[in-house]
């Protein structure tokens, strides 16, 4: 038993020359037959390639024994949450559909009649640049995405500031920069970036325990929230103040702490609804409630009038009464025309990537990795209960999508660039943690 559990390195020479004696017999017997192991190709791939061919077959690419590039991303790659996030796109091109005829026919003048699908063909194209963007972040190694994330944060911190000079005016809100179908929001793009830059401020702290890295992240929270409140935008406010506290907790803060933040928070709450105009009118709108029909109630009315099933595709009637029906109330669209078990079902989904990234970070060693994606998916699934919940009335008005559902090209590509970012902190090699007792990889 002991003689048949021995290894050496006999055993590997004596590999190498059984190969070697097959790589010499094939050449003698057809002299113009060479292997071509230049393209990444193991040679036991090339003992096994078909003699008419000196390459691995195109149906090999991508399998355990591929060690391209391409490869190796495509097997330390979360596939599972990948599947979960195009679905969430695809449910999304379903729901704008859906939603857009309301929306173009609310839009439309004497003079400009936009098409029933006009928000759909647009969504299809900012959806094909998504996916794109996506899957080329998840392919960047981890030290490239955290610097890729650093640099652009401060160039959308400097287009956040810039706003209340060179940005546009839409609904109230000063909120975008460029004009028509070239028209973005840096806030929407900020978003992941801020996550990843706070994630790796407070990895400092293993290096120097003394660095005050919580006050310098408290510092640049509060100044991008004081921007984000001269738009107005109370909703983006929110999420970016919960997606500190969220990093926060993760980082080890005692349970002491957290509650005086959350004092906190709700203090600047009554402040903003003593001092701030637009936070004061929907508190009490939802609070209160108002004569009439409301954005709310309207909202409510929508969501529940397809009962479980939905009245089918292109059959919702209250849609047209939604004054953003593909953008902020896409939620109530899909109950009406798709029933209550499609909304269910979107939740599901949602807690679905929450659950799998979080099952991602139990073995994780590293310590900005851990902070960085709970950041990432604390900001992509903290604002789809936003969304959500505004939809079932236990949330006032926000103004803030759905993500991969609701209509947004800003927010689309964002999103894309977010979960690129999850894509590729998640990365993890399968062989990293095999046992040392395997022999060859088997």
């Amino acid at each position: 038993m002991a003689d048949k559990l021995k290894f050496s390195h006999n055993d590997d020479h004596d590999a190498d020359a059984n190969l070697s004696d097959v790589s010499d017999d094939a050449t003698q017997k057809n002299p113009s037959h060479k292997f071509d192991l230049t393209d990444n190709i193991s040679p036991d791939d090339a003992v096994l390639a078909p003699r008419n061919s000196g390459k691995v077959q195109f149906s090999k690419r991508l399998g355990r024994a591929d060690k391209s590039p391409l490869g190796i991303w495509f097997w330390e790659l979360d596939r599972v949450l990948l599947l979960l996030m195009l679905l969430l796109m695809a449910i999304g091109l379903l729901a704008v559909s859906a939603a857009s005829p309301a929306t173009a026919r609310r839009l439309s003048t004497s003079a400009v009649e936009l098409p029933e699908q006009y928000f759909f063909y647009r969504q299809l194209i900012w959806t094909l640049l998504g996916i794109p963007v996506m899957l080329l972040i998840s392919m960047a190694p981890k030290e490239q995405a955290k610097r890729f994330s650093i640099i652009f944060f401060c160039v959308f911190c400097a287009l956040l500031f810039l706003l209340p000079v060179i940005g546009r005016e839409v609904n109230g809100a000063q909120r975008w920069i460029g004009f028509g179908f070239a028209s973005l929001q840096p806030s929407e793009f900020l978003k992941p970036l801020y996550a990843i830059t706070l994630a790796w401020i407070f990895s400092w702290r293993l290096k120097d325990p003394d660095l005050p890295v919580r006050t310098l992240t408290a510092a640049i929270a509060g100044v991008i929230c004081f921007f984000l409140m001269l738009q107005p935008d109370l909703g983006q406010t929110i999420l970016f103040a919960g997606i500190w506290f969220a990093l926060m907790m993760v980082s080890g803060v005692a349970a002491k702490w957290l509650f005086g933040l959350t004092a906190l928070g709700a203090a600047g709450l009554a402040l903003s609804y003593q001092f701030y105009s637009v936070a004061r009118q929907r508190i009490d709108a939802w609070i209160f409630g108002t004569d009439g029909l409301t954005h709310d109630k309207l909202a409510i009315d929508t969501l529940t009038s397809g009962g479980l099933v939905g009245k089918g595709p292109g059959l919702g009637s209250k849609k047209y009464s939604l004054p953003e029906a593909h953008t902020d109330y896409i939620f109530s669209v899909i109950g009406e025309e798709f029933g209550l078990l499609a909304c269910m079902i979107i939740a599901i989904l949602f807690l679905a990537i929450l659950v799998r990234v979080l099952i991602r970070l139990l073995d994780e060693k590293d310590h900005f990795t851990v902070l960085a994606v709970s950041a990432l998916i604390a900001q992509f699934t903290g604002q789809a209960m936003i969304n959500m919940a505004v939809n079932i009335g236990i949330f006032p008005s926000k103004g803030m999508t759905l993500p991969f559902i609701s209509y947004g090209g800003s927010s689309l590509i964002a999103l894309s660039m977010g979960c690129g970012l999850i894509l590729a902190l998640t990365k993890r090699n399968p062989y990293l943690d095999r046992s040392l007792y395997m022999v060859k990889g088997q």
